[in-house]
C-alpha cells in the first residue's frame, strides 16, 4: 500500500486567512508521505482567495490550487475528495480554512493511519463557542437517532481517511449534501469500520467572518434529517 497524502481544504471569502493556513499546512505535505499535495478548493469565492491562492502556487510546487462555482463547505468538500481519489490519493486528510486547527496535532494522525479506516479529531480543547458547542451536541444526537450508532464528533474538519474506505462510503452520499462529513462518520460507523478519535485542540476564527450560523446550520440539520435516514437504509 503506498502513502501517497492529499490534505483537502475548502475555502469561501477567506482572503484574511488563506496565505496563513496555507503556509502552515504545506510544510506538512512535504514531510508526509511520497508526492504528496495540499488541495485547496475555492468555492466560488466574492473576494481575493483565489488570486492569492494562485499567487501562492507559483512557489510552492506541492500546492494545487482549485476554484468552482459556489456550492457550499459540504460540496466542495465533496469534490476535494473526489479529486484526491481520481489523481491517486492513498490517503486523504480534510481540515477548513479557518486556521481553528493545528498542523502540529497532525503526526498522530498520519500514524494511525495504517491502524483504522478512519481517524478524526476529537475537539475536547475547544475555543470557538457555546453555540459551536451545542451544534456538535445536536449532530451526535442526530446521528444516533438517524443510524444508531454513537460518535464523539461527527462533524470535525480534520479527518485522516484511506483511499479505498473513502471511494466506497463516498457512494453512498448525495451529490450535493451539505454534512458530508457528518455522514461519512456515521458509514464508517455503522459499517463497523475501525474508527478512531484523537483529541485535538480547536482555536477561535483566526480572521474574516464565519459565513454559517448557528440558525443556517440548524435548518440545514433538520432537512437533512431524510437523507440520512436514505442513507442508513442502503446500510
Amino acid at each position: 500500500m503506498g502513502d501517497r497524502l492529499f490534505i483537502i481544504i475548502p475555502a469561501y471569502n477567506e482572503q484574511a486567512n488563506i496565505k496563513q493556513v496555507v503556509q502552515d499546512w504545506y510544510p506538512v505535505v512535504e514531510k508526509y508521505g511520497t508526492d504528496s499535495r495540499l488541495v485547496v478548493i475555492d468555492d466560488g469565492s466574492k473576494d481575493g482567495t483565489y488570486r492569492i491562492l494562485q499567487d501562492l502556487s507559483k512557489d510552492m510546487p506541492k500546492l494545487t490550487a482549485l476554484t468552482k462555482p459556489n456550492a457550499g463547505h459540504g460540496a466542495t468538500v465533496m469534490y476535494g475528495y473526489k479529486y484526491a481519489l481520481e489523481h491517486g490519493a492513498d490517503y486523504v486528510f480534510q481540515t477548513d480554512s479557518d486556521g481553528q486547527t493545528l498542523p502540529s496535532e497532525f503526526e498522530p494522525f498520519w500514524i494511525s493511519r495504517t491502524k483504522y479506516d478512519i481517524s478524526v479529531g476529537y475537539r475536547n480543547k475547544r475555543k470557538d463557542g457555546l453555540s459551536r458547542v451545542l451544534v456538535t451536541r445536536i449532530l451526535r444526537l442526530v446521528v444516533f437517532l438517524c443510524f444508531r450508532v454513537y460518535v464523539l464528533d461527527a462533524n470535525t474538519p480534520y479527518r485522516i481517511m484511506s483511499a479505498q474506505t473513502l471511494r466506497d462510503n463516498l457512494k453512498l452520499i448525495p451529490e450535493d449534501f451539505f454534512l458530508t462529513n457528518v455522514a461519512l462518520t456515521a458509514i464508517y460507523k455503522k459499517r463497523g469500520q475501525k474508527v478512531h478519535f484523537i483529541p485535538i485542540s480547536f482555536r477561535p476564527r483566526q480572521g474574516g467572518t464565519n459565513s454559517i450560523n448557528l440558525i443556517k446550520i440548524f435548518k440545514v440539520g433538520i432537512s437533512s434529517l431524510h437523507s440520512f435516514t436514505a442513507i442508513n437504509d442502503k446500510l
